[in-house]
């Protein structure tokens, strides 16, 4: 373990000798686990799966909702955890194994158990094991992403991101391509077994490399707190940092606007009567859009800074969702899933890194943690309200709603936040200045 008075620069040493090494090692965890995620999309797949058993909007709804509670609601109570620890890659590769890994290595043998004969458990099934995979993902995240702001400078984290998702989004590219072929060729179950299957391994595959981490440890400076004490600190933070909370303000009002994203498939499917091969296909355009926009959001976001992307990311959201209220025929869903990829890329990249400079190190866990779980709560309940507005309203009813909304939190980001970054470079330069007095 580091310590004593030279901490900074030993620690700073040693993030410099093992760049190389915890960028390729890493790169390989983002790409293996990319391209894994193609065979088990929530915005595709997963909804296709589920609509074997139930047609009915608000269980389809469970599986976005799961995936927006589950995976951001819980990371604020492990941020206090993971501000004292020396090293945070205890939790993605420790506890991730067993909260997040475990879970997904469990999906194709209990759908080719039970999918055909016993259907009501297999969705049941279903249902816990994904809950079991998102509320894990939600616990390790914070963990996962201190660690990435610890190894890597501030300015080369979208790079790092951009060119990862690009690996594993343009390798999942042959996935997309691969998903409709074997939902044609195997019947029901078995081609969502194998994509099941497929998925399982390379996202394993994703936890070895993140295991090969090198992340030097580092004693908190900062006292033990309770858990009820931490909690209660909370609201002084927001009080705090205005700007802090104008951005939590905006992605508030995007998660809402998200009601939509879990349906687009399952739309175009009821519509136009399209078969699960037809429908996969569409993951092929989203896996296109991801791959392309990784570059570009990963090399903007360090140019010109993270905010701009989001906003950009922004746009791309009420675009996509215009298209599928206009769509005349299936074809247009290409474009609307495209364009959707590239919105998941810029959210991605700049959501996680632009929260980094809202930060001073020590509280970094906890303002990752506050911009994950508040606008979780109101992104889970979404969805639910999505499947509630589908089933009254119909589906073009639901996408309009979800454009209002998704322009009003581009207004709140554009015109309510100040780049953060003019603060991490006021804070450099200040740093800069005492070092030479």
């Amino acid at each position: 373990m580091i310590d004593g008075t030279n901490t900074t620069d030993v620690v700073q040493q040693q993030i410099k000798r093992d760049y190389r090494w915890n960028f390729v090692v890493n790169a390989l965890d983002g790409g293996f686990f990319w391209f894994g995620a193609t065979f088990l999309s929530a915005i595709i797949i997963l909804p296709l799966y589920v609509s074997h058993f139930t047609d009915n909007p608000m269980l389809i709804g469970l599986i976005p909702f799961m995936a927006t509670a589950g995976y951001l609601v819980p990371q604020l109570f492990v941020a206090n955890a993971v501000e004292r620890a020396p090293r945070k890659m205890f939790f993605p590769v420790n506890l991730g194994f067993f909260l997040q890994r475990l879970p997904i290595l469990l999906l194709a043998p209990t759908a080719y158990w039970l999918a055909t004969d016993q259907p009501l458990a297999a969705l049941i099934v279903f249902m816990a094991l994904y809950a079991w995979y998102t509320i894990g993902s939600g616990f390790q995240t914070v963990g996962w992403q201190d660690m990435i702001a610890k190894i890597f400078p501030p300015d080369r984290r979208g790079r790092f991101f951009g060119l990862t998702n690009f690996i594993g989004n343009g390798a999942g590219i042959l996935g997309a391509l691969a998903v409709p072929v074997i939902l044609e060729r195997f019947a029901f179950p078995m081609g969502f077994v194998i994509a099941f299957a497929i998925g399982a391994f390379l996202i394993l595959l994703s936890w070895i490399a993140l295991a090969l981490t090198r992340e030097p440890a580092v004693p908190s400076h900062k006292p033990p707190i309770s858990q009820r004490a931490y909690m209660a600190s909370l609201p002084d933070v927001l009080r705090r940092d205005r700007n802090f909370r104008q951005y939590l303000l905006a992605s508030i009002v995007f998660s809402v606007s998200g009601m939509a994203t879990g349906f687009l498939a399952v739309y175009a499917v009821q519509r136009w009567s399209l078969s699960d091969a037809e429908a996969g296909a569409f993951t092929i355009a989203m896996q296109v859009g991801l791959a392309l926009a990784n570059l570009f959001f990963g090399f903007l976001a360090d140019r010109w800074g993270h905010k701009l992307s989001l906003e950009i990311g922004l746009l791309l959201s009420l675009a996509s969702l215009v298209l599928a209220f206009l769509a005349p025929e299936p074809a247009w869903f290409v474009a609307i899933f495209f364009l959707r990829g590239a919105v998941n890329a810029g959210t991605f990249i700049s959501g996680i890194s632009i929260v980094y400079e809202f930060a001073e190190t020590e509280r970094r866990a906890t303002y990752i943690g506050l911009s994950n779980t508040i606008p979780g709560v109101a992104g889970s309940i979404a969805p639910l309200v999505g499947g509630w507005v589908a089933g009254a309203f119909g589906y073009q009813a639901m996408f309009v709603l979800a454009a209002v909304i998704g322009a009003a939190s581009w207004a709140l980001l554009r015109f309510g936040v100040r780049d953060p970054r003019l603060k991490v470079a006021a804070r450099s330069g200040a740093a800069d200045v005492a070092g030479t007095s």
